[in-house]
């Protein structure tokens, strides 16, 4: 797939939102996610700076679902306070948190008609004035996201005619075109086959390269190994850790965190890690 330049925040001009000096894109302090008689994740502090890709693994039901929307100003922490571009994510207006953050759900669901192209639009809507339609710059940025998506083939097409990995694809083209500083994607490699996965995060690894932060969701430990600078790891019983890839992904702490057997293996001058029926000498 060829890969089409996105149009990045400093492209477009939004730039003068934050500071040039400020790299801190989203952090947290002492923040609490926690269900019903069970602490999922506690005293969780974190910084997101621009140019880094942030993978969360976990088993399932450990809190990523949750702590990416409590990180998205979507759910109000238990505990803590979740500062986006310095300010607290509570006291924003939701339109300009939009301008500055998108968040990818797990699933997204079609109820109406539409094209691809004006699906894909929604994502500017943050950025265009009450009562304005979209410019030609905003067709520009859709029609660049769907090609980095490499549907924008499809863009007469209607949504409800998608297959299940085109509509995840657009879903993904949709936040591109809302052109934040931060993403928090939750498993967004859902629905998708190898190849359009690795393509899909090649385009985040781009985009924190060009600058953006990035914060997704994996449940494949050896993409998050290719794709991010850090990890996250939750265990689901209140207790995290977050270090660089290469120094927190290990067999041990995999066990752990996945509850079975894993196994390392080299492979090309790196690390595959693989769930193993072996068990572990006591």
């Amino acid at each position: 797939m060829r890969l089409v330049p996105l149009p990045l925040p400093a492209r477009l001009g939004y730039a003068h939102r934050m500071s040039t000096d400020d790299s801190t894109l989203l952090s947290c302090d002492g923040l609490r996610v926690s269900v019903p008689g069970r602490i999922l994740v506690d005293e969780l502090e974190l910084t997101l700076n621009r140019g880094e890709f942030v993978a969360v693994l976990g088993r399932n039901g450990t809190g990523k679902t949750l702590s990416l929307l409590t990180l998205s100003g979507l759910r109000r922490p238990d505990a803590g306070d979740v500062l986006l571009a310095g300010q607290s994510i509570a006291t924003l207006r939701r339109q300009r948190v939009a301008r500055q953050l998108a968040l990818l759900p797990q699933d997204t669901e079609d109820i109406f008609p539409a094209t691809v192209l004006d699906t894909a639009l929604v994502g500017r809507h943050p950025h265009i004035a009450r009562f304005r339609w979209e410019s030609s710059v905003d067709h520009d940025i859709a029609h660049a996201s769907l090609a980095a998506l490499g549907i924008d083939d499809l863009a007469k097409r209607d949504v409800l005619s998608l297959s299940g990995g085109e509509r995840r694809r657009l879903a993904i083209a949709q936040i591109l075109t809302q052109a934040p500083h931060t993403y928090l994607l939750d498993e967004p490699t859902n629905h998708l086959d190898p190849q359009h996965q690795l393509d899909t995060l090649r385009v985040f690894r781009r985009a924190a390269d060009d600058g953006a932060g990035v914060i997704a969701s994996l449940h494949d430990v050896n993409l998050a190994a290719r794709f991010a600078d850090r990890c996250l790891l939750l265990y689901g019983d209140g207790r995290w850790e977050l270090g660089v890839v290469d120094d927190i992904l290990n067999e041990t702490r995999l066990e752990e965190l996945y509850a079975t057997p894993m196994e390392a293996v080299e492979w090309r001058g790196g690390r595959l890690f693989i769930a193993s029926d072996a068990q572990r000498p006591v």
